[in-house]
């Protein structure tokens, strides 16, 4: 999975964080908030997005309303799982990752794995 670019992810971002479909216009106007964006590139990479499955869309009047297909943490879980296929031995790849992990997180991540059928002994 490629990474997004940077229009691409706070495009992401904002429908993520609104958990709702939105316009473009909606979208210009929060990232206009902290830089200026044209309404035609958001449009262009909104659509981009749509091209590539990031987002569904549909009309309500004149305007598309987008939404994302998977959640955040759906490709926050995608990018985690490249990396972990860019090594070599990915046991051992994955063992350095949680040995930085919190101690909550190792918790979340071995309750996951309990619900996931995958038992483990710590």
């Amino acid at each position: 999975m490629r990474r997004l670019g940077e229009l691409e992810a706070e495009i992401m971002d904002c429908l993520w964080r609104w958990n709702r479909p939105a316009t473009v216009r909606e979208v210009v106007d929060d990232i206009n908030e902290r830089r200026p964006v044209a309404y035609t590139t958001v449009m262009t990479v909104a659509t981009i997005l749509f091209n590539k499955g990031w987002l569904l869309r549909g009309k309500q009047g004149r305007a598309w309303l987008y939404t994302p297909v998977r959640s955040r943490e759906a490709y926050s879980a995608a990018l985690m799982e490249d990396a972990l296929g860019a090594s070599e031995d990915r046991p051992v790849a994955l063992a350095h990752f949680v040995e930085r992990m919190s101690e909550e997180e190792v918790a979340a991540l071995r309750r996951a794995l309990r619900t996931n059928g995958r038992q483990t002994r710590a």
